[in-house]
């Protein structure tokens, strides 16, 4: 029986019977294997050799345009504007061939997400389209102007849409980048795609516009709190931390605790204080000066050769991830030393992600500190590469960037530890 991808299919496997719709396989996959996505959304694979296949019904094929709706404004409520750059929180899925469209016209949002219509006045612009490993600091700087161009034509709250994995690295960028935001920006993203029973995209992107409604100042990160669809966390952009490769609840405040508990459309909790008020958008400003030859070691026992690699390429700053209170091996002292000798700025965070560096206490970290290296405290590595390429777009003497590197610009650093903001999220 010749069947199609697409087609409504029953696959029998010994005394067990599947019925779903017959899903796409890459290469030589698919003349060993076939697949198929069932009625409650999720996969499963067999080897053709081992079922037979009868073909319930033909598919049809995908459109991905939808239908024309009436959408009325209403003038109580909100104008946030949803901008796309990659992912899957906001997209449709192609069963014919697999492929992910995106879903930003306000028609298209709506229809996917109905719960929007009653929280916000939507406009929607796709304006990356990219998996998020592959972004670039072009990418942040067009991110940041169009950003820009939407709180000057008005709107009262943006929402970034992203994929999950640099979720973290472009929100501490734009907390850099922009100042004075007039209104609240929220990056928002999905473990789980939409077509599958258990995604977080809808909740995420309720709550993300709820947030976006609010007289927050700060650039910020809304994704699922637990592992149930009860509420998420918005999280401070600079804060925050991908700690889990597919659980839903996978973001995590460090060494604080989250801003807000946001329930879907439902009201909001707020649980730290953040920067509110009203600035005028006429005092919004993006500043683009980034310094792009800046690198984050990951230090190991035994590490060498890698500084070194680096001075020599020509790289003005490099974020070091030591381990626990800031310490790096002996082999990579001389490579450090002849670094900061030729200019290269050193800043030390923590592999342990929890807590603060502190370079006084042990000797390896007092030589290095003797050396130059400049202990961030609390802050995260990740938030320190972000932050040290734009220091480094505005300055090159060593001590302008310290005393810039040691002051907080977007809540990245903390001079108290606070004895509940270790797993608060846990």
């Amino acid at each position: 029986m010749i069947v199609n991808v697409g087609d409504r299919v029953r696959i029998t496997h010994g005394p067990h019977a599947y019925e779903g719709i017959l899903m796409p396989l890459e290469g030589a996959l698919k003349e060993t294997y076939v697949s198929l996505k069932l009625d409650n959304g999720y996969n499963v694979g067999f080897s053709r050799d081992d079922v037979s296949i009868e073909l319930l019904s033909e598919g049809r094929s995908f459109n991905a345009t939808m239908p024309e709706v009436d959408i009325p404004y209403n003038e109580d409520l909100p104008d946030v504007a949803i901008l796309g750059t990659g992912g899957t929180v906001a997209s449709k899925i192609d069963y014919m061939t697999g492929a992910v469209y995106p879903a930003f016209s306000p028609e298209e949002l709506l229809q996917l997400v109905p719960e929007l219509a009653k929280i916000a006045n939507i406009e929607g612009k796709e304006i990356l389209s990219i998996v998020s490993e592959d972004i670039t600091f072009s990418d942040w700087k067009g991110i940041g102007r169009e950003v820009v161009r939407q709180y000057e034509r008005g709107c009262d709250g943006i929402v970034v849409t992203h994929g999950t994995d640099t979720l973290h690295f472009t929100s501490s960028m734009l907390s850099f980048m922009l100042h004075n935001l007039p209104h609240p920006l929220v990056l928002v993203g999905a473990q789980r795609s939409s077509d599958r029973p258990s995604s977080d995209a809808a909740l995420n992107l309720i709550s993300a516009v709820n947030f976006a409604g609010t007289d927050c100042r700060e650039i910020t990160v809304c994704m699922h709190a637990d592992m149930n669809d009860d509420y998420c966390y918005v999280h401070r952009g600079t804060r925050v931390r991908k700690f889990h490769t597919s659980r839903r609840d996978a973001f995590t405040t460090i060494n604080g605790r989250p801003l807000a508990k946001v329930p879907g459309s439902g009201p909001i909790e707020y649980l730290s204080a953040y920067r509110r008020g009203s600035n005028p958008k006429e005092d919004l400003s993006l500043d683009t000066g980034l310094e792009e030859r800046v690198a984050l070691v990951k230090t190991y026992p035994t590490a060498s050769d890698i500084v070194a690699h680096l001075v020599d390429k020509g790289y003005r700053g490099i974020i070091l991830e030591g381990s626990g209170l800031g310490h790096t091996p002996h082999t990579l002292h001389e490579e450090i030393r002849r670094g900061v000798e030729e200019g290269v700025v050193f800043g030390m965070t923590s592999q342990c992600v929890h807590g603060r560096v502190n370079m006084n206490v042990y000797r390896d970290g007092r030589i290095l500190k003797e050396m130059g290296v400049i202990p961030l405290g609390d802050m995260l590595a990740e938030t320190a590469w972000c932050k040290l390429s734009w220091v480094l777009g505005h300055a090159s003497d060593y001590e302008d960037v310290r005393s810039e590197m040691l002051r907080d610009v977007a809540g990245e650093l903390d001079p108290v530890s606070r004895i509940d903001a270790y797993n608060v999220c846990r």
